[in-house]
Parts: C-alpha cells; sequence; structure tokens
C-alpha cells in the first residue's frame, strides 16, 4: 500500500480538491463514492472492502462495498443486496473492535469471505467506531506480501474514522430531512382540515361589516375565530387562542370548534356559551395536560345595537368611537374570568355594551400584540390601536392595515406566534 503517492504540492491539491467536492454533497452514497475515487488517487491498494455489523450479532456480518463489484450497491436503500456472511477470518477481525495489519495473509478456501480475500498477501482491517463499537470497517488488500508498513497505519485510522463520522452524521441529516419532510405533509393536512373549520364566507348582518384574519406562524395552529348566524339578525362572534403552537393546539382548536357546535341552545347566551365550552373542555379534554383556552364571545343585536359578550381571559377586544380625529379607543375589560380548561366549576359572567353608527369593533389575538421588533419591544395594544383608529373605517382596510404596521414594527421577522384578527365596522 502507497501512501500519498506525488510529490508535496500535488498531494495538497488532491486534498483540497477532494475537501472542496466533499463539502458540496449532501448525498451519503454520492459522498462515499466521490471519497473512494478521490482516495485510490493518494493512497494505492489492489483491491477494497467494506463491511458491518449492525443490527448483527458475532459472527455475522455483511459486506457493504467491493471494489470488484461491477455495480454500486447503496447500503442505506439497497440492503437486501448485501451478501450476509457467517464467521471466518473477517468475522473475527470486525468483532475484536481493533485494526489489523496481516502481511502474510493466508486464506482457507472455505473460509466464507474468499472469495474477497484469495489472491492477497498482505491486509490493513480498519475499524470504524461508533459508540466505542467496530461497527463498520475498511479492508484494504495487497496482492504482495509485507506491502503494509505499520508506520502509516495510524494516520489512516485516524483519517478512516473522521470519515466515517462525516457520513454518519450525512446520513443522519437525510433522515431527519425525510422525517422532517413526512412531518410537514402531515401537518400540512393538518393545517388544511384546521382551516376548513373557520366560517367559508362572513355572514351578512344589517348594520354591520365584516372582516377577519386568519395566519398561524406554523403549519397548524392554536388560534380560531368563528361566526354563528343566530335569529332575529343576531350574530355571535367567537374568538380564541390555545396555549401553546402547533400539532397539538391544532387538534384543541378543533376539539373547541366541535364543542361550540354541538350545544344549540348556547351560542345566544355568551355566558352560557363559555360556561359549556369549558365544562366539555375541562370533563372530557383537558385532564391530564397543562393546556388552556382563551375565549371571547360575543352576541350584538342588530335591532339594538347591543353587544353582550362575555370573556374567558382573553385579550380584551378594541371599540372605537366615531371616526377620524376625534375618535375613542376603549377596551372591553368586563366579564373577564378564567381561561377555558382551568376549573370546571367557573360559571361566567355577562357584560353589555352599546354601539353606534360609525363604531368599530376589532378581536385579536395576542400574536398582534406581542410581535416583538428586532429588539424585543412588543407591538403592543397602543399601536394597534393608533392604525385602528386612523383612516376609513372599512373592516377589510382595518386588518391591512394593521398587518402592515405589525410587519414594519418587527422588520418583517416572521410570526413567532398566531395571529387572528375580526373586525366588525357599524355603519
Amino acid at each position: 500500500m502507497v501512501f500519498f503517492e506525488g510529490d508535496p504540492q500535488q498531494q495538497m491539491d488532491q486534498v483540497v480538491a477532494l475537501m472542496r467536492e466533499m463539502s458540496s454533497l449532501s448525498e451519503p452514497q454520492e459522498m462515499v463514492r466521490t471519497y473512494r475515487e478521490r482516495v485510490s488517487e493518494l493512497v494505492r491498494s489492489d483491491a477494497t472492502f467494506a463491511l458491518s455489523r449492525r443490527g448483527l450479532e458475532f459472527p455475522y456480518f455483511r459486506i457493504t462495498r467491493s471494489s470488484r463489484w461491477k455495480e454500486h450497491v447503496n447500503p442505506w436503500t439497497q440492503k437486501d443486496r448485501l451478501p450476509l456472511l457467517k464467521g471466518g477470518l473477517i468475522a473475527d477481525i470486525l468483532y475484536s473492535n481493533q485494526p489489523r495489519i496481516i502481511n502474510d495473509l493466508s486464506v482457507s478456501p472455505d473460509d466464507p469471505a474468499s472469495e474477497y480475500l484469495s489472491g492477497f498477501g498482505s491486509l490493513y482491517a480498519l475499524p470504524l467506531y461508533e459508540k466505542g463499537e467496530a461497527i463498520n470497517m475498511n479492508i484494504t488488500l495487497m496482492r504482495a506480501k509485507n506491502s503494509i508498513s505499520a508506520d502509516r497505519a495510524p494516520m489512516m485510522l485516524w483519517l478512516a474514522n473522521l470519515f466515517g463520522r462525516a457520513t454518519a452524521n450525512l446520513v443522519l441529516a437525510d433522515d431527519l430531512r425525510k422525517a422532517n419532510d413526512a412531518l410537514d405533509r402531515e401537518l400540512k393536512i393538518v393545517s388544511e382540515i384546521q382551516r376548513s373549520l373557520l366560517p367559508p364566507t362572513l355572514p351578512d348582518v344589517p348594520g354591520m361589516r365584516l372582516a377577519a384574519h386568519y395566519e398561524t406562524s406554523a403549519r397548524a395552529g392554536g388560534d380560531y375565530y368563528d361566526l354563528f348566524p343566530l335569529s332575529h339578525g343576531r350574530l355571535g362572534m367567537l374568538i380564541a387562542d390555545v396555549s401553546g403552537h402547533g400539532t397539538p393546539a391544532a387538534v384543541m382548536m378543533a376539539i373547541t370548534h366541535t364543542v361550540a357546535h354541538s350545544d344549540p341552545i348556547a351560542p345566544g347566551e355568551p355566558a352560557a356559551m363559555l360556561t359549556h365550552l369549558n365544562e366539555r373542555l375541562c370533563n372530557a379534554y383537558s385532564r391530564g395536560t397543562a393546556g388552556f383556552v382563551t375565549a371571547f364571545y360575543g352576541v350584538f343585536d342588530p335591532a339594538t345595537m347591543t353587544l353582550r359578550y362575555s370573556s374567558a381571559g382573553h385579550n380584551p377586544p378594541r371599540v372605537r368611537r366615531g371616526t377620524g380625529a376625534g375618535a375613542l379607543i376603549e377596551s372591553l375589560e368586563s366579564g373577564r374570568d378564567l381561561p377555558l380548561g382551568v376549573m370546571s366549576d367557573v360559571r361566567y359572567s355577562e357584560a353589555r355594551d352599546s354601539l353606534r353608527g360609525g363604531d368599530g369593533l376589532l378581536l385579536y389575538t395576542d400574536g398582534i400584540t406581542e410581535a416583538r421588533d428586532p429588539q424585543g419591544e412588543e407591538f403592543g395594544t397602543h399601536r394597534l390601536d393608533a392604525r385602528f383608529k386612523t383612516g376609513p373605517s372599512d373592516p377589510g382596510w382595518i386588518i391591512n392595515g394593521v398587518l402592515e404596521s405589525v410587519a414594519e414594527f418587527t422588520k418583517g421577522r416572521a410570526a413567532e406566534d398566531d395571529r387572528t384578527l375580526v373586525v366588525a365596522e357599524m355603519a
């Protein structure tokens, strides 16, 4: 075995070319092929093969690669094509967990690996360690006896194991990417199902114009809004925020939706609605979990222009009195009790507010007000109020304006929490 042939500059050029090419590869099989081809230019040998005992016990092992094979076999995806052997010289070397140099190689014809060893006089076995065990091994062969020098063996063992760890990391990264891709596909389906639970269209309510925005920070989220057309032209308006993010929050959001639609009487009564939701969540769904749901539910009556409402720890909606520079912003602080899913015996209270033509109502989740700029400052209700009272009393314009303000404030940073807005303008 001749180690690093050529003058030093030529060797350096070859190593640089190898490192640069390997750094651009992301597929393990391609990386191994490139490494072997490049190293064969640096380290001359007459034959090589590799083996593994992953998932096996003594004396079994698999041949994973061989310079004699005419076709490249991918050991990660074509495991069924790898020869499974038992016992013999190679099994003894592999399971010893030690490197081995044999300069007077002589193999019995009945040795399980004789077809890979016959005709060679020298062998160098380089174990590739994983958690202290030689799980894989590279075998270098020379036809002549006494062809392998022990003084080069430590360097070869070191380089082989560095490459082995790099390849293992690449395999893990590839597995992680595939797992993430599969998870992302599942979350996309969850997100599509979740969005199907939201109102497909906004109802036509006399004396009111509506607009809504729903944005999750991940594929699926825990925000939820709903609109309930009720008798006599009334409208039930629900907004909720499940603690946490991702799939668990999305599942609880779906459960909240199901419970909200399971009682035909509760939607007409704000306090009864939240009491019903809380009892069902506490008794059947949130036991043993740390999750909870903040919610606001109001019933607007266009005949009297009144809003009856109840709150389960949710951010107080904003009410704009009038329009233009003289408009005032008020917060619906009354009727605010514990979040849903915390205690089963809570009886929610109810409050009432009167609205007039030109007034506006804004329901939101804390993903809006708690959005942060690069320095960590929160957007806050004062910036929300400032945008709410500026410009025309058009619900779609208001939502777009709020989102623009949040994006400008956060310098375009990705949302860290779900963001939901429901705006109602009184005609």
